[in-house]
């Protein structure tokens, strides 16, 4: 042994030497066999300080990119074309793409731009793509088949969030791991051999994640579903797809978790330590992280490779959704982006070193997503091209040479009241089907949800369209938002301040 560690030090002097220079380099091309023996015999007595000559191998086998990746989502109605939308998403210089289908306006504008793409087979085909190879074949030959390799589609996503949705468990959930199978077997007969099939899950696939230790796949999915798809993902040597959002966990308990720790600014006072696995956590999206990692080992696949498939943080929101604004989006996405492209990679304290790939949500704010206001402020860009805040997606620029941000607004709990009304700023709010299909909807939920618009009612005057819509918007959402409801009604609704009562008309108020 004594031996061996002589060998490393001389390997590890002569390394040292091949790099120092230049005009060394010819010499490292007739060396390096020799080297590469050497290396491979003694490695295990080198200095932990060596381990960075093998990570850029590592990375290449786990195919994983530098630079962060980003996710183009199209839900809106001002968006750029393809075309325009892959010239902006390249200068913004990610390492990949993701999208949400299999758009061959996309892919066309994709082809040859050499950025590594991941493609989606919808939800609502799974079933029949799981009961029919045919199909699955078809779905191949027409979506995939006619744009590669011009396009370098490393990723064939087969469903989007489907676990999440308790309503598809018995018409989808079955035929899942059949459909990427399938799917599979379609790419294998064209010989496609280098695209990962899978499919992205949400962290709710999760009973529990606190302490990441205890991370445990829920019990109507555990058996069922995760079990046959890790076992696929582990024998086709694929990647578990996760959704993580650290913004939702802090902002749901604000009050327990520290901004800072969810925004990986956080000072060693603020770390959490698992008492179980005795791993010490520096911020959220790592704890996050290695409860999946602990619920995958709990079914015995604790191997299976993670790719972050979503995360980010919403640039703004809704009057009460806290920490939603341009500072700490900024600041979440350049620290993200820093810590991915540490070398060597940095991994998670379950996963030291491991190297992971990484999509950012995403490339626009888009106005058609539904729900909650920072459903449609994600984006990295404003839909007419423009930066909402500069970001290096290679993690090369230092943090201190950014311009100044915005400063953080509602980093506290929102204390007042709000309202919901109809958003005049908004063309939609001009188009008098859609409005009166909307006060319609919301009339129609709950008890006397609008009595007080109806003839005699004491909000009936005036009697106009966008009066009866503020009423019935308002009305509402303050019987249903504890529920789920929201304020926005297809983009037609926005949150106020102002309090809209008149006269003896009383818009009843939600107090935060």
């Amino acid at each position: 042994m004594l031996r061996f560690r002589y060998t490393a030090l001389l390997l590890l002097l002569l390394l040292l030497w091949f790099f120092s220079s230049p005009g060394k380099i010819m010499v490292s091309i007739y060396l390096f066999p020799l080297v590469n023996r050497a290396f491979r015999r003694v490695c295990f007595f080198l200095p932990s300080k060596i381990s960075f000559l093998s990570s850029s191998s590592v990375a290449a086998k786990g195919g994983s990119f530098a630079r962060l990746g980003i996710n183009y989502g199209v839900l809106g109605d001002d968006l750029p074309s393809a075309a325009h939308s892959v010239a902006l998403l390249r200068s913004l210089g990610p390492g990949a793409v993701k999208i949400y289908d299999a758009s061959p306006a996309i892919l066309r504008a994709l082809a040859g731009t050499r950025l590594r793409v991941s493609i989606m087979v919808p939800n609502e085909i799974i079933p029949s793509l799981g009961r029919n190879a045919s199909l699955a074949d078809a779905w191949v030959a027409a979506n995939l088949a006619p744009f590669y390799p011009a396009v370098r589609v490393r990723y064939l996503l087969v469903g989007n969030e489907i676990l999440s949705d308790t309503s598809l468990a018995n018409s989808t959930w079955p035929f899942l791991v059949p459909a990427m199978v399938n799917i599979r077997r379609a790419l294998s007969a064209r010989s496609i051999r280098n695209v990962k099939v899978g499919t992205t899950l949400a962290m709710d696939a999760l009973a529990s994640s606190f302490p990441p230790s205890a991370g445990a796949f829920r019990a109507d999915i555990a058996e069922k579903v995760m079990r046959p798809l890790l076992r696929f993902l582990h024998k086709t040597r694929s990647y578990y797809f996760v959704d993580v959002y650290p913004y939702f966990a802090w902002a749901s308990n604000p009050s327990s978790i520290s901004l800072d720790y969810a925004l990986f600014t956080a000072n060693s006072s603020s770390n959490y330590f698992d008492p179980e696995s005795k791993l010490t956590y520096t911020n959220l999206l790592d704890q996050m992280l290695d409860a999946v990692v602990a619920a995958m080992g709990r079914l015995g696949f604790g191997d299976v490779r993670i790719v972050l498939a979503e995360t980010g943080w919403p640039n703004a929101g809704d009057l009460d959704q806290i920490g939603a604004n341009v500072h700490n989006a900024a600041i979440y996405n350049r620290n993200l982006a820093r810590r991915m492209a540490a070398r060597p990679a940095l991994g998670t304290p379950a996963r030291p070193g491991e190297p992971m790939p990484v999509f950012i949500f995403s490339l626009y704010n888009e106005n058609q997503k539904s729900g909650r206001g920072t459903e449609r402020h994600w984006g990295l860009l404003y839909p007419n091209g423009r930066k909402v805040y500069e970001v290096d997606l290679t993690g090369r620029r230092p943090l201190w040479s950014y311009p100044p941000l915005p400063p953080p607004e509602n980093n506290a709990p929102f204390k007042g009241k709000i309202w919901c009304v109809v958003d005049v700023s908004r063309k939609e709010a001009a188009n008098a089907t859609a409005v009166g299909a909307a006060v319609a909807y919301a009339c129609g939920q709950g008890n006397g949800t609008c009595d007080a618009i109806r003839p005699g009612g004491t909000c009936y005057k005036p009697n106009t369209l966008v009066a009866h819509a503020n009423y019935a918007f308002n009305a509402y959402w303050q019987q249903f938002r504890q529920a789920g409801g929201t304020c926005f009604f297809n983009g037609l609704a926005v949150q106020t301040e102002k309090d809209p009562s008149y006269g003896s008309c009383k818009y009843p108020s939600s107090t935060n």
